[in-house]
């Protein structure tokens, strides 16, 4: 199977998804449409793997309440999808924050799930305790050209700048490359306020890895680039012993997006440590 896209009813929302490329299948979690991580997840990748891009429910071509969306929810949305597809175990990538949704889809099912891959992700839901981590890392860390960087790019802000155009800003703290420009990444984004609003303000907000640590029994890969001063790679380093069957992975020439900075690298790495 190549490329094809469909919907499935559930729980009263339908949720879409597209897949591409060929081999093991592993679902990518996205909250912003799927055209993004299309973007982001290039041949390296789709040519060792079927990549199955899921809007999750009230965001992208998906729809629903954004509000009912849970834990459980979510399992019962991703389980639908598998069952689509007639496959008895796939994989599940998640990037940032969807981090959290991947863990929590192979703590609930186990026997479905064959691989955790989770990407840039925090290790607690706080995201004011959070960004002060990354605050701290960046400003311990980060060279002085990086800062200088960030420096000029907010001083050029516009007064009244989008949301948008505060996040480009952002790019010596997301991006590896500290010049480098994202906005041909994110043109065809699809953001829902209200489904990012409810998975960081409400789903995830008291949610830490370490609590309940022992019952995520799926082998999990925790991919984490050294220059990430959104999530710090440090707090992982702190807690990846407690999981069960976690894998921690640090990509030296990445910040928060490994999977797209260093493509064939990360494909590398995540077929082998599938394997």
């Amino acid at each position: 199977m190549d490329e094809m896209e469909g919907r499935i009813a559930v729980d009263g929302a339908e949720i879409y998804y597209a897949t591409r490329g060929r081999g093991p299948t592993c679902l990518v979690l996205s909250a912003i449409g799927t055209e993004p991580y299309k973007l982001m997840t290039s041949s390296p990748l789709t040519d060792r793997f079927q990549l199955v891009y899921v809007d999750l429910r009230g965001g992208g071509r998906s729809t629903g309440d954004p509000t009912d969306l849970s834990f459980d929810v979510l399992a019962r949305d991703l389980e639908a999808i598998r069952w689509e597809l007639g496959l008895e175990r796939l994989a599940v990538l998640g990037h940032s924050i969807l981090g959290v949704l991947a863990l929590e889809y192979g703590r609930r099912c186990p026997g479905s799930v064959s691989h955790v891959v989770a990407v840039g992700t925090p290790t607690v839901g706080d995201m004011q305790w959070m960004t002060e981590q990354g605050r701290l890392y960046f400003d311990t860390h980060a060279s002085e050209e990086r800062k200088q960087v960030l420096r000029e790019n907010f001083a050029n802000l516009p007064k009244d700048a989008s949301m948008s155009e505060s996040m480009y800003a952002q790019t010596p703290i997301r991006f590896y490359d500290a010049h480098f420009d994202a906005r041909s990444l994110f043109v065809d984004a699809e953001v829902m306020p209200a489904l990012l609003g409810h998975i960081i303000g409400t789903l995830t907000a008291g949610w830490r890895v370490a609590v309940g640590a022992r019952s995520l029994q799926v082998p999990t890969l925790v991919a984490m680039g050294r220059h990430d001063y959104i999530v710090p790679v440090g707090l992982w380093e702190d807690v990846v012993d407690d999981l069960p069957d976690a894998t921690l992975r640090i990509f030296e020439k990445s910040g928060h997006q490994p999977f797209f900075e260093e493509p064939e690298l990360f494909a590398e790495t995540m077929a082998r440590w599938m394997a």
